[in-house]
């Protein structure tokens, strides 16, 4: 019988860490509902102490889910753990983790810290935060470049100070498989007390080795293992949850490990995250890439139209895709809709489905073929409802390249009409500008990229426009077949986003 794994998933946290991936509260919620829906074991939804914003979201993750432990992470410090456990309340599973680094270049030039004194401090603080919740991880940071016996003695305090979780982090992705392997077998082998607590490893991929330090310590006995959906975070990123999930339900012969993650929810979690952040997976990354599933090679595809498995070692519908080579289009009706977004992986409410529907068939009046990409564009953005405070009417442009650029551009704003015209470098700035007037806010304009959904002359363009005002990134998305109505749509919801943000922060 297959020794349960826990996921761990940290992509609300330590993902959004990653440059450019911001999420505001309710975009946060969406994740956390699809791990939910996933089967994830902890959802870790922020660092509390860190902003308003991150301790407005841990506590509306905590209020929202139902059938995982929500987790904030905090240092070792009283009021970081009091922060945590206010947002973490109202969770019906509250987990604190909290952290101090262990290795010497960090107590040296970090923490300003003797080894008595980063011992002291984890004992003191596993036990103040276990007087607010039962549930308590405990983290040695930089775990991996730290002295083993200083660990054991650290893991060993905090386990009869209360931990229930000793995570062993490779911090910096220093480790490689083998020598992961080695510190877990012998934490297990030199803690007296470590039957009392579950062992998890949180890996970083500075190397590329994240996922297989991470299996090689399941390997050596750990049993949560941490990570995030596309492997988003810190640096070079983090463990990417679809790898290690498929890893363990493809290789069950190798590892006889087994988590109780929905693989069939894959997919389309990785969809929902790459609109939220704007943050796309190359083609060819594992699981989830455009490429995956995808033979071009005439040997490979006269081996697949075969046998599948000559050259699949999984199947797509395991993640949530299909072979399907079914076309939607202008002459489709309603039940070969709902029948392809059911083999995509979607549930949607017969509310969801109507307004989803009806913009499917408004596309197909430009488009002749509609792709799996387009829908899974039509359902991405409907699936965050952002409040409008200011809608597009219309817009007009007149440009060349023997004149200046002009915008005219219609919105309401606030219920009430505004109209300005601007000009600009070309008819994309042009709009922006005109749209600033009407706004009347402070921002700047930090990224924009334009993107085709899919292959033809008939295409939808995907526009990302990020903003920031204040520190602080909003993404917007925009989808049209008219790539200038894709950019101001995109600008107007990465708007409208900052708009409400200052809102969001008080739920």
């Amino acid at each position: 019988m297959a020794r349960a794994i826990k996921i761990f998933d940290t992509t609300l946290r330590d993902g959004e860490q990653s440059p450019g991936c911001s999420m505001n509260i309710k975009e946060k919620i969406e994740i956390a509902k699809q791990l939910e829906k996933m089967g994830v074991d902890v959802i870790e939804a922020g660092f509390a102490i860190v902003s308003p914003g991150d301790f407005a979201s841990v506590k509306a993750v905590a209020k929202t889910i139902k059938n995982a432990a929500v987790a904030s992470l905090c240092r070792a410090m009283p009021k970081d753990i009091d922060r945590a456990y206010e947002a973490l309340k109202y969770a019906q599973q509250p987990r604190i983790h909290t952290f101090i680094a262990t290795s010497d270049i960090h107590m040296k030039y970090k923490l300003r810290a003797s080894e008595d004194e980063v011992l002291e401090t984890a004992i003191n603080m596993v036990k103040y935060a276990k007087k607010y919740c039962s549930d308590v991880e405990f983290s040695a940071e930089d775990a991996s470049r730290s002295n083993p016996e200083f660990l054991f003695k650290v893991f060993e305090g905090v386990i009869k100070a209360g931990a229930t979780v000793i995570n062993v982090p490779d911090t910096v992705g220093y480790t490689v498989p083998d020598e992961y392997y080695n510190l877990i077998r012998s934490i297990r082998e030199n803690v007296s007390n470590i039957d009392k607590a579950e062992i998890s490893v949180h890996c970083h991929n500075d190397l590329g080795m994240a996922v297989a330090n991470t299996l090689a310590a399941a390997r050596a006995g750990a049993t949560q293992l941490e990570c995030t959906i596309n492997g988003i975070g810190e640096r070079a990123g983090n463990a990417a949850m679809e790898e290690i999930v498929m890893a363990l339900n493809t290789r069950k012969d190798f590892y006889g490990l087994a988590s109780k993650v929905d693989t069939t929810q894959i997919y389309a979690a990785s969809q929902l995250l790459t609109k939220i952040t704007g943050m796309k997976v190359q083609h060819n990354k594992a699981i989830v890439g455009k490429n995956a599933f995808a033979h071009e090679a005439g040997i490979h595809q006269h081996g697949v139209l075969a046998n599948s498995s000559t050259y699949e070692i999984m199947t797509p519908e395991s993640i949530g895709l299909t072979t399907n080579s079914l076309v939607l289009g202008k002459h489709s009706g309603r039940h070969a809709f709902e029948s392809r977004l059911n083999e995509l992986g979607y549930t949607l409410s017969q509310e969801q489905l109507d307004k989803i529907f009806e913009n499917f068939k408004e596309l197909t009046d430009k488009k002749k073929v509609i792709y799996d990409k387009d829908l899974e564009a039509l359902i991405q953005e409907k699936a965050i409802e952002v409040i409008e405070t200011c809608k597009l009417n219309q817009f007009t442009i007149n440009c060349g390249n023997t004149i200046t650029s002009t915008a005219t551009v219609n919105i309401t704003k606030n219920n009430q009409e505004f109209e300005e015209v601007s000009l600009g470098h070309g008819p994309i700035d042009a709009a922006f500008k005109a749209i600033e007037k009407i706004v009347d806010d402070r921002f700047d304009l930090e990224d924009y990229s334009l993107n085709s959904i899919t292959e033809g002359e008939d295409a939808q363009g995907e526009a990302i426009v990020k903003i920031r005002r204040y520190g602080r990134l909003y993404t917007g998305r925009g989808i049209s077949t008219d790539v200038i109505e894709a950019s101001i749509k995109a600008y107007i919801n990465a708007i409208n986003k900052m708009l409400n943000d200052s809102e969001q922060q008080e739920v």
